[in-house]
């Protein structure tokens, strides 16, 4: 009998050691590819602000020296209907030990165009669900401990987000309000959630360093409010060359940590973001950093 306690609470402090430290983690080093490579990743009113179809397909391997270590994989998919118009869809799925958190969102998105110059206004809202659960699969125990099936039996919630963008061919500016479920209050069950991000904002101005080679920087300041968190600001600068075919990408974080991306455009359909980053200050020199795969698919387009 004592066992069996033992054994149910060692399995309890899995579970809420894996939300937390698994959702904390994702704040603090979410993934590099929303900075430049897909800006849809983090704000719904990106969707459908390319031309045709585009399909981003990533993975990140975080901390690999250690057992249970953080992934991610993403799908994502934004496709024009219209020029003022466009559709989007956002499946994230990531796994820290024991414990799955699987979040998929539909998107639409609205752009007003504010100029004869191809200036837009946009704003997007995304609606979904997220479904947490435990493999128990994975599990060095009884998979039919009544504490992971109760868990596991939990039923998925509803989800959304909000994005407003402003681009023209130089300026970028946006913002955006994710986990709409928790930022306004709609929480199940009366839970109070920490760590989960509640605002984000950017602005970014591309200067073009020298038409005939097609080289050019973009500077970029991005801002995180979190719940249970210090604020965190990231600054860096994408770099492109070669006709804009390969970019270099740097970001410093203010938890004291770095993120280092090399881009480039394989032909009008690929574009391939590797990208590397070091652990926050309280991580470093506890273990390797984070890796980066991201993969954008360029369909119907001109």
């Amino acid at each position: 009998m004592n066992k069996f306690m033992e054994m149910k609470r060692y399995i309890l402090a899995l579970l809420v050691s894996g939300v937390a430290f698994g959702t904390a983690n994702a704040q603090l080093a979410p993934l590099g590819a929303m900075y430049y490579h897909n800006q849809y990743l983090n704000n719904p009113a990106f969707a459908g602000s390319g031309e045709g179809l585009e399909v981003d397909l990533g993975y990140r391997q975080q901390w690999s020296t250690i057992p249970g270590s953080p992934k991610v994989q993403l799908l994502t998919g934004s496709y024009a209907m219209t020029p003022r118009a466009g559709l989007g869809l956002n499946v994230y799925n990531d796994q820290t030990g024991l414990f799955k958190r699987t979040r998929v969102m539909g998107s639409y998105a609205y752009h007003l165009p504010v100029s004869s110059k191809n200036d837009r206004l946009s704003f997007g809202i995304s609606l979904g669900y997220m479904d947490e659960m435990v493999d128990q699969g994975l599990m060095d125990g009884d998979p039919n401990d009544a504490t992971t099936a109760n868990f596991n039996q939990r039923q998925q919630y509803v989800d959304g987000d909000f994005g407003v963008a402003y681009t023209s061919g130089k300026l970028n500016l946006q913002a955006a309000m994710p986990n709409l479920r928790n930022t306004l209050g709609f929480s199940r069950d009366g839970e109070q959630v920490v760590n989960e991000a509640r605002f984000f904002a950017a602005a970014s101005y591309r200067i073009r360093l020298s038409e005939n080679d097609g080289m050019g920087l973009e500077p970029k300041v991005a801002f995180r409010g979190i719940k249970g968190l210090d604020n965190i600001f990231d600054v860096g600068a994408n770099f492109t060359f070669a006709e804009d075919k390969i970019g270099l990408m740097a970001m410093y974080h203010s938890t004291e940590s770095t993120s280092f991306g090399l881009s480039a455009k394989v032909s009008k359909t690929f574009n391939i973001l590797g990208l590397y980053s070091s652990n926050t200050g309280a991580m470093a020199g506890q273990t390797n950093g984070s890796f980066e795969l991201n993969l954008k698919i360029n369909l119907f387009g001109k």
